[in-house]
């Protein structure tokens, strides 16, 4: 049996995939809310939002995805970061998950990825649970029903939480594997039920395919002031440095919170929705994001609520540190329409930094800039990864590393391009700890990182008095309206002064031990930020 809307000529029968019980194409949300609840997957919350549960796996599982060796992109791939997998253990793979499928229902929804339809995917998910369709559903960018009666894919992934991987069979590290096939333009995942696995699929996808096109690809989040598209920004930054949150500031316009392109048109959204964390979620710090706990189809992921009322608990991390929602963009009431935006004026680059040793705010040199973007220096927070229960520093290089199928350079030499071809003041935040290293200092409050970036894409932050800091060489304000002077010289805020400086002498040397792996392949600009 099937049901819903779909190109005749492109259903899974015509894709070879025979014997199911039944197919489920393109349901709408309230339909795959319905279905995941008949079928025992979730819990109806307040408001119609889909609480569930994802098991082992609260988080990516960073150390089995794998990237099928075929000679078209051999060359092309960063195999030091992206483990090869076989093409004959592939095809393993994929016969034995066709046929863990046989006798079940699935569901099938065909999206777009990418808000420019020049540069877009077609892509086409496969996923035995119903939840998981209503969650890439709301992720990626929905078609017109119309649209959907000539959709052909370009891409297609199959989603098997209940299928366990042989290593010895299929070339894999565990029974978890998500392997990505660029040739046969497949990708399976296989025994985790965490949804964000297909996101991040999509986005090494596009990762890979755009830079060929000359297109940036970002893990930024990024927003444009009210009725002036071309006065955009960009945030790069990893899971939990604030892309989301920092974002969607009511006073601007979102464009979208984690996964963009940069073309010679402007900035596009690779999605349609949002994926927020929601661990210690505030309704005064985050109200919109908040209240999309509570809206119908909205997916809860692991968060803890009371049986009777439903009331959730955002601060039980009980399950994992790792909560989160995802929702459709227009829950977001200053979401763009077309989420798409101009060349950015700003790029913020964000950092988590468990060391307390970086100013909330820097202004950077095109060259500095170049420096932190092939850094990537944050710390890896609770929960974002299967294992990490407390941050971790670690250089992600593009602020993105485990969905960079190329190398570094590759999109560092992008971005170096765009700014000079088209400006950006380029800035520094820090997110993470101040007055001392995780442990000892406190976070940095919100407000003050709020008023910091609302001074520096308003353009006032540039007319402020700098001071040159003595680790980095990049420029920190000295006093901003709103904000306590005393944050503005982390030195300072530390009880310690000698501690501080051993920690910025720690991590300077830190970042030129990790920086040596680019010094063949940069120009004598960014060798001399390296070199201090």
């Amino acid at each position: 049996m099937t049901t819903g809307r779909v190109n005749p000529a492109h259903t899974l029968e015509a894709m070879g995939i025979t014997g199911l019980s039944n197919v489920y194409y393109n349901l709408l949300e309230p339909a795959l809310v319905q279905r995941a609840l008949q079928r025992g997957e979730g819990t109806l919350g307040k408001g119609g939002a889909l609480h569930v549960a994802t098991g082992q796996h609260t988080g990516r599982s960073a150390r089995d995805k794998f990237i099928v060796r075929t000679p078209d992109v051999e060359g092309n791939v960063w195999w030091e970061n992206n483990p090869p997998m076989d093409a004959e253990a592939f095809d393993r793979l994929h016969d034995d998950m066709l046929a863990y499928l046989r006798d079940k229902e699935v569901f099938v929804q065909d999206l777009f990825a990418g808000a420019d339809p020049a540069h877009r995917l077609d892509t086409r998910v496969i996923t035995e649970l119903a939840w998981q369709s209503l969650f890439i559903r709301n992720l990626l960018r929905r078609p017109e029903r119309a649209e959907l009666d000539d959709f052909v894919a370009e891409f297609t992934i199959i989603d098997c939480p209940g299928f366990k991987a042989d290593p010895e069979r299929h070339g894999c590290r565990s029974e978890t594997v998500i392997a990505l096939n660029f040739e046969k333009k497949l990708v399976l995942v296989a025994n985790t039920a965490y949804a964000g696995e297909i996101k991040k699929s999509v986005f090494t996808i596009l990762n890979y395919l755009l830079p060929e096109k000359g297109i940036m690809p970002m893990h930024c989040s990024a927003n444009h002031a009210p009725n002036d598209p071309d006065d955009a920004a960009i945030f790069f930054g990893l899971s939990g440095t604030g892309k989301t949150t920092l974002s969607a500031d009511p006073s601007r316009v979102l464009i979208g919170d984690d996964e963009h392109g940069w073309s010679d048109n402007g900035t596009f959204n690779f999605e349609g929705g949002c994926y927020a964390k929601t661990i210690n979620l505030s309704p005064e710090a985050e109200p919109e994001i908040y209240a999309t706990t509570e809206k119908f189809a909205t997916i809860v992921e692991n968060m803890v609520f009371d049986p009777e009322t439903f009331d959730i608990d955002f601060e039980d991390d009980s399950l994992t540190a790792n909560t989160r929602c995802a929702y459709p963009m227009h829950y977001i009431s200053n979401a763009s329409d077309s989420a798409m935006g101009g060349h950015p004026k700003n790029i913020i680059m964000l950092t988590c930094d468990a060391f307390g040793v970086l100013p909330p705010i820097a202004r950077l040199t095109p060259a500095q800039a170049m420096y932190h973007f092939l850094s990537g220096f944050t710390s890896k927070v609770a929960g974002t990864e299967q294992g990490v229960t407390e941050p971790q520093t670690t250089f992600s290089t593009c602020f993105g590393a485990p969905f960079m199928p190329r190398r570094p350079e590759a999109y560092g030499n992008l971005l170096r391009s765009r700014i000079a071809r088209y400006g950006a003041t380029c800035w520094l935040v820090n997110t993470g700890w101040t007055g001392g290293a995780y442990g000892v200092g406190a976070r940095m409050p919100i407000k003050a990182t709020r008023a910091l970036l609302s001074a520096a894409l308003d353009g006032s932050l540039n007319d402020a008095e700098f001071r040159r800091d003595a680790n980095f060489g990049f420029e920190v304000p000295v006093a901003v309206p709103g904000v306590d002077q005393a944050l503005l010289d982390p030195r300072a805020t530390w009880a310690d002064g000698a501690a501080y400086d051993a920690a910025a002498s720690r991590l300077v040397a830190m970042f030129a031990e990790n920086f040596a792996q680019y010094e063949d392949h940069i120009d004598d600009e960014v060798r001399a930020v390296a070199l201090g």
